[in-house]
């Protein structure tokens, strides 16, 4: 390879190294384990790549982007490849690497008095949150693929989820970072320091960046005590407005909202009829449902402990009154609890098993949100005849996943061929919103030519300049995230 956009085979002189660095292990070509790796979690993008290096410690990683400097190979990182823009996927002409952090799944340390864990990028989100509730904390970052989904690509991509609300995204847990550069340099900054004014923080240069600066190795995560207790319900709503309404009398009443999800009514549908022994959780027609979970606990305000459950209950029944909330019911128990966010958790799949749309995953705004919702699917189903638009997810800090299905009978191409227009034009709403057209599940490639059209020229400029200057060969993750410069105009 002379370059690490050109297509080619990797060097064989490369590969011997690698092969003796990693061993057989930690180097294959053996199509059957690499093939599960080269398409995205929604079947979109499809790579090649010849080659899987698996390296097991920070050492090896290090070691191997050293080689792959030296002979300018490129290299797609990776950890449990749940990207939604095919950010972990490899080129289609086989010229990268791909590197799994699977084997690097060891918790180094976690501290039960300081409330910190130190974990590997290859820890599965799932396993941390095991292993921090046996220890008597929680790791208060969820989302759906948190049986796969593994810490260095939740930080990679500045992971959102489930609880944002109350505790931020991944780049607001982090306490620590370690990390190799493309030069093979590893950045060692594991320490949990609250306070570290030398610059600006490089953890979150490396937050966010999906692999194009270096690779995350590990990181050190702040952990949160275990509520005392835990109240779950679920409320049936006429429009978003209500849901935000309900949302600001809740925090007003003291209660420590960590989640509020916002569910259509035909998403709900759509997992009732996909998700085997799914029952709704009202009866009667509600427009919109709101799924609502509340903590009470050292932090959790007046409502701590026990008296959360009583409280929920109290403001539910006091907007019940007013009539701002149709119908609303606290889960009974975990079990039933579990099951509400059973329903949440399936939306996505239950849509993608109906059928063709294309999603997107914006942010506007949070007060501006239920008003956006309602007026850009009116505008999409305008623009786009037969289809149907609506959105779910994080009311809360404003992101929802906006979704444009296709229309009843539309071919299997369709995406395909209208996908594109029909994305240009929501992301067009958003941007004019003053909203993101990424709220949390990144930009990888599918989102990387939009971004040059929509995105500030400076900041594009900045992610650029940062680009350039730590990874001049363009080795890591080539063609995700930050867009081309623009050609010169023509004389």
């Amino acid at each position: 390879m002379t370059s690490p956009l050109s297509s080619g085979p990797i060097p064989a002189a490369f590969l011997a190294a690698a092969a003796e660095l990693l061993g057989p292990e930690g180097l294959t070509a053996d199509h059957e384990r690499i093939a599960p790796w080269l398409t995205d979690w929604r079947g979109r993008y499809h790579g090649r790549a010849d080659w899987l290096a698996s390296p097991a410690s920070t050492e090896q990683v290090a070691a191997l982007i050293s080689l792959c400097a030296a002979h300018r190979v490129a290299l797609v990182p990776q950890g449990g490849n749940t990207s939604m823009v095919g950010g972990a996927t490899p080129p289609a002409d086989g010229s990268a690497l791909l590197v799994s952090l699977r084997r690097m799944n060891r918790i180094r340390a976690l501290d039960a008095a300081a409330g910190t864990a130190v974990a590997e990028a290859g820890v599965v989100l799932e396993t941390l949150h095991d292993a921090a509730g046996a220890a008597g904390w929680r790791f208060p970052l969820s989302l759906g693929a948190k049986g796969s989904a593994t810490i260095g690509g939740l930080c990679a991509t500045n992971a959102g989820g489930t609880q944002v609300l109350r505790f931020g995204t991944m780049g607001a847990l982090v306490l620590g970072l370690e990390a190799v550069l493309p030069d093979g340099s590893v950045l060692n900054g594991l320490t949990p320091l609250r306070k570290d004014n030398r610059g600006p923080d490089l953890r979150q240069l490396l937050i966010g960046a999906e692999g194009t600066l270096g690779i995350i190795t590990a990181a050190t995560l702040r952990l949160v005590p275990q509520p005392a207790a835990t109240a779950t319900a679920w409320a049936g709503l006429a429009s978003p407005q209500d849901a935000l309404t309900l949302l600001r009398r809740l925090e007003a009443a003291g209660l420590a909202v960590e989640s509020f999800e916002l569910i259509p009514a035909e998403s709900l549908a759509l997992v009732l009829d996909h998700l085997p022994g799914a029952r709704a959780p009202l009866s009667g027609d509600h427009r919109w449902h709101a799924l609502i979970e509340a903590t009470g606990d050292a932090e959790g305000g007046a409502e701590g402990g026990a008296g959360v459950a009583d409280a929920l209950q109290a403001a539910l029944a006091a907007a019940l009154g007013d009539g701002l909330i149709g119908d609303a019911v606290p889960a009974a128990s975990s079990a039933q609890a579990a099951a509400f966010w059973r329903i949440r958790e399936s939306v996505s799949a239950a849509e993608k098993a109906a059928g063709p749309a294309v999603q997107h995953d914006i942010s506007v705004p949070v007060a501006a949100m239920p008003d956006f919702m309602i007026a850009a699917a009116e505008a999409a189903e305008r623009a786009f005849p037969g289809t149907h638009a609506s959105g779910f997810g994080h009311l809360g800090d404003g992101n929802v996943h906006f979704h444009v299905r296709a229309p009843a009978n539309a071919p299997a191409d369709w995406v395909a061929r209208q996908g594109p227009a029909v994305s240009d034009f929501v992301y067009d709403l958003v941007t004019a919103a003053g909203g993101s057209i990424s709220a949390e599940h990144g930009i990888g490639q599918m989102k990387r030519d939009v971004f040059a059209r929509l995105g500030d020229p400076v900041r594009l400029a900045m992610l650029r300049a940062v680009k350039q200057a730590l990874d001049p060969l363009g080795l890591m993750n080539p063609g995700k995230l930050v867009p081309l410069a623009s050609p010169p105009a023509a004389p």
